[in-house]
């Protein structure tokens, strides 16, 4: 059995024992000892941002003549590092921590001190690390940084292709006419690539919601240190620290109007929040319709034939189930919790600081990797790999009595009704019954109940 061994580290409260290889040190230990509800950490692309906000602080303090050049250097080697090596595990504290997540910070910046010592230099944590700084603004800050970055390049990326991805097999189909459904019931007929059109539009909507959320989102609190005020801030601290997080990651933050909002308010990420929730429902409803229509071989609509992925039951051989879509609405569904879970960390801002901030940041960037995961899924793994099966197009359609509906403006609704209904009785095409109960000529009926015709509006082209 493996033995840990310690050395002593110390903190302004005291002596701590840290296990001899963390990078951390005392505050960390504390922490990890301290929150134990639950082992799971924030995830990396978080942490990946405060090490961003360290190595931008470094640079700023350093232009400030705050910070000597070579300890500029030191910094920001050790988080180029860090971002290359991503050793996980010198993260590890909970989530559900100080609601501050000011052991984050002090997590972050014990890992880079003890980085640095690396090469036999002694840094504070405190004082030169996070220096010009406090956890109220840093933490906050990585939130929203963190979340811009996963949406900017990651979702948005993801959605657009997706909704390529439905056009393209759309345009590839746009002979095939089916019959449309409301309430689960037969319809009037529509373009399969209507359909999909539908689909891909709501993805659109999707982004142009997510993308105009993001200006609001890019606003950050960096430089209000303990309250919003600022103080052991240099005035120009925010400006060149902000300048240095767009070098970096190439978009475009800029400091907040209230640095007092931006620490202890969510309502940006409240919006931005429901934003996702939104998109969740769309692609939901996309799964969901994939479900149906793939449904069957015997009983269902079986219009489509999703790819067959693995074997879908442990007893039943032959039995292949439409698992991405069944997973897309499991995800869809742990994105809308994650709403409801920010709406609520969003009541945890009182007086100048939200104090649910961890749990806020954990369950926002979830939301974008569920759907960023599921957008993909969707594209790769189900729409553009599947088939349809024509004949069963063609035949709903021939039978389908809602054609009659074409005849309204002649025969009158009651009149139509009739003929729907015996076609649907006797599985007769409405042609034929109509041909029988109609002095309407052949090719004038043939016309009015065209199914292309129907689909395109009843517009003869």
């Amino acid at each position: 059995m493996k033995t840990t061994t310690y050395r002593i580290e110390k903190d302004s409260m005291g002596d701590v024992k840290v296990p001899l290889t963390a990078l951390y040190g005392a505050q960390t230990q504390r922490a990890v000892e301290n929150f134990t509800i639950s082992s799971q950490p924030l995830p990396w692309s978080f942490i990946k941002a405060v090490l961003l906000i360290k190595s931008a602080a470094a640079a700023a303090n350093g232009e400030l003549g705050l910070l000597p050049a070579k300890e500029v250097q030191l910094i920001c080697d050790a988080v180029n590092e860090l971002e290359r090596v991503k050793p996980i595990d010198q993260f590890p504290i909970s989530i559900f921590q100080t609601g501050s997540a000011t052991s984050t910070n002090m997590n972050v910046n014990e890992v880079i001190v003890g980085m640095v010592r690396r090469k036999g230099v002694e840094l504070s944590a405190n004082d030169q690390v996070n220096l010009s700084q406090s956890s109220n603004d840093v933490i906050p800050t990585a939130l929203q940084v963190s979340a811009v970055c996963s949406a900017t390049n990651s979702l948005l990326p993801a959605l657009q292709d997706l909704a390529a991805i439905i056009r393209v097999f759309g345009a590839e189909h746009s002979d095939i006419i089916k019959t449309g459904r409301t309430h689960l019931m037969d319809a009037l007929p529509i373009r399969l690539q209507a359909e999909l059109e539908g689909w891909a539009a709501q993805i659109d909507e999707c982004r142009e919601r997510i993308e105009s959320a993001l200006p609001r989102l890019s606003r950050l609190p960096l430089g209000g240190t303990a309250v919003g005020s600022g103080v052991n801030c240099h005035p120009d601290f925010p400006a060149k620290a902000i300048a240095h997080i767009n070098r970096i990651t190439d978009l475009a933050f800029t400091q907040t109007p209230s640095r007092y909002k931006g620490m202890s308010s969510l309502d940006t990420v409240v919006e931005f929040s429901g934003h996702l929730k939104a998109c969740a429902v769309a692609l939901n409803k996309i799964a969901n319709d994939l479900r149906w229509m793939n449904s069957g071989p015997l009983t269902g609509l079986g219009e489509i034939k999703l790819p067959a992925l693995q074997p879908g039951s442990s007893i039943m051989p032959a039995k292949v189930n439409p698992v991405i879509p069944e997973a897309v609405c499991m995800a869809t569904a742990q994105v809308i919790g994650n709403d409801t879970t920010i709406n609520l960390a969003a009541m945890g801002g009182n007086f100048q600081l939200n104090t649910m901030l961890p749990l806020a940041a954990n369950s926002i960037l979830y939301s974008i990797e569920l759907l960023t995961g599921s957008a993909a899924s969707l594209g790769s793994k189900a729409i553009e790999n599947m088939t349809v099966n024509r004949q069963v197009f063609a035949h709903a359609l021939s039978l389908n009595p809602i054609l009659v509906t074409s005849l309204n403006p002649v025969v009158g609704y009651l009149k139509a009704a009739e003929i729907g209904k015996i076609a649907q009785r006797e599985g007769r095409t409405v042609l034929d019954v109509a041909l029988e109960h109609t002095d309407i000529p052949r090719p004038q009926l043939e016309r009015l109940l065209d199914p292309k015709r129907l689909a395109d509006g009843g517009r003869d082209l």
